[in-house]
């Protein structure tokens, strides 16, 4: 699995963090990463970790971020690899019949207002020396030149948020790390528990590891002028 990571673009050496490193795609993210032999230390944070990380909590964000800053290593690499499109009270709307203000405001805190509170705090952890990156999972469904089916207003609009904010800190990133790449990244479909019940026949549906490794192979190509971009599993961009 090393062999495949493909984020040899990035220095040797320093940490990489993955926050939803409990989730489908997160972990197998972490797997990834540690079998590469790339980083000094890899950070898997989520909500039942040590330092805990919850999207909904600033303060676990904020402590989660001090604690990496005070273990003294370079950041190269912040991946997140959250989100939220189901549970067990809440089902992507089919209709505008079914929106519901409850469903909306916790899809956009997890999906879009969670995200930024990263960028807000793990962005500056950035080394400025050589290549870095903060990679987002956003998804295709949040584009709006892409949307030709209409549903999912929560998921959609969320993420669709998530690619402007993104966009809008990569802006500022650059003025104080040129090197630095900030993009939004959609992992196609993936055998998770958030996207398997909506699967449809036909579907390239991949497992958590080859998703994961996928993902690496696009982030090793990534370049400072991509950063800002909202970008598709294959490495091409998306529309917005």
């Amino acid at each position: 699995m090393g062999e495949g990571t493909g984020i040899t673009h990035l220095p040797h050496g320093g940490s990489a963090i993955v926050i939803g490193a409990g989730g489908g795609i997160g972990a197998a993210l972490l797997r990834s990463l540690e079998a590469s032999g790339q980083f000094e230390t890899v950070w898997g944070l989520g909500r039942h970790t040590t330092p805990a990380l919850d999207l909904l909590d600033e303060d676990s964000i904020r402590t989660s971020a001090q604690a990496i800053q005070a273990a003294g290593l370079p950041v190269r690499l912040v991946l997140d690899a959250t989100g939220f499109l189901h549970n067990d009270t809440w089902s992507p709307e089919k209709s505008w019949q079914q929106l519901d203000p409850a469903h909306m405001a916790h899809s956009f805190a997890i999906n879009a207002i969670g995200p930024a509170l990263l960028m807000k705090h793990f962005l500056p952890l950035l080394t400025r020396e050589g290549k870095t990156a903060f990679v987002t999972l956003s998804a295709k469904v949040g584009s709006i030149g892409d949307n030709r089916l209409g549903g999912w207003y929560s998921y959609r609009a969320s993420k669709a948020a998530l690619n402007q904010l993104v966009h809008t800190a990569a802006i500022e990133l650059k003025r104080r790390h040129p090197h630095a790449v900030c993009v939004a990244l959609h992992p196609g479909t993936v055998d998770t528990g958030l996207s398997t019940p909506f699967a449809k026949t036909g579907l390239d549906v991949r497992t958590p590891d080859a998703a994961a490794e996928r993902l690496l192979a696009v982030i090793h190509h990534l370049q400072p002028e991509q950063s800002g971009g909202f970008i598709n599993h294959d490495g091409t961009e998306l529309p917005w």
